[in-house]
């Protein structure tokens, strides 16, 4: 008998680990369909409203157009974001097109490659704007179940996953993020540097129905360095928009017009 119970308590150790794997959700489903929550699968416009606080205090603003669309081929989406206020950033462009990110400034009428992961306004970077699929640029892997405080401080029963950059030209290394178990609408997002630094942590907030789905209106982005450091995005204006295929080429920047 006493030879029979390592046996025993062996297969029950592998019986639990093979529950637990089948169990496990898949990480790359939840990411893409996170991705879908964010994101419309349409060509589509939008504001995206950028409010940068330090302290507490408003110190900027700026108020952007995104038209976004996505390229058959990659699976990833190529934006064309113009500059609406302030006035001194009126008619400035950002290109997302591949790999490749343009910004276009109507005064010297040049435009020069640019980083994603150059800062735009305060916490916002360059990559943050464009429209992105996570579930392209990132492989998921399942990091398990916890309960964390959401953006309006509600405790929510979360997915946690681990996403790892598949290219350098993605804008971040890794990026841990959670989803709410329930829904899966995307609750938070940590985002680290090369180095593993935690360079920021964002908060999905003000969920409402946009071009035909609940999608998050508003982000709460904190410096990973000074939590007093904030910047707000907020969508708004969605609209579903056919998009010149001109529109998403370096060459036309310099002839572009919205109208």
């Amino acid at each position: 008998m006493a030879n029979r119970t390592p046996s025993r308590w062996l297969a029950g150790i592998f019986l639990s680990v093979s529950i637990a794997a089948v169990a496990a959700p898949n990480a790359q489903q939840l990411l893409e369909a996170s991705d879908a929550m964010r994101n419309p699968d349409r060509p589509f416009k939008l504001t995206t409203t950028l409010i940068d606080f330090h302290g507490g205090r408003q110190t900027d603003e700026d108020d952007l157009t995104v038209y976004s669309k996505i390229d058959p081929d990659s699976g990833q989406y190529r934006s064309l974001i113009r500059f609406e206020s302030p006035a001194r950033d009126l008619g400035k462009l950002l290109l997302k097109s591949g790999l490749d990110l343009w910004f276009y400034d109507p005064s010297s009428q040049a435009s020069v490659r640019i980083s994603p992961q150059q800062r735009l306004l305060g916490q916002a970077a360059n990559g943050d704007v464009v429209t992105v699929n996570w579930a392209h640029d990132y492989a998921a892997s399942f990091a398990g179940e916890q309960d964390i405080p959401d953006g309006d401080r509600k405790l929510t029963h979360c997915y946690e996953l681990a996403l790892l950059a598949r290219s350098e030209q993605a804008t971040y290394r890794s990026i841990d993020l959670w989803l709410d178990v329930a829904t899966q609408r995307p609750v938070k997002a940590r985002f680290h540097a090369e180095s593993g630094t935690v360079l920021k942590v964002a908060y999905f907030r003000r969920f409402q129905e946009e071009l035909g789905a609940i999608r998050p209106t508003e982000v709460v982005i904190i410096d990973g360095l000074s939590p007093d450091w904030i910047t707000v995005m907020r969508y708004s204006n969605y609209a579903w928009k056919e998009i010149p295929e001109a529109w998403m080429q370096r060459d036309y920047l310099a002839r572009f017009s919205p109208n």
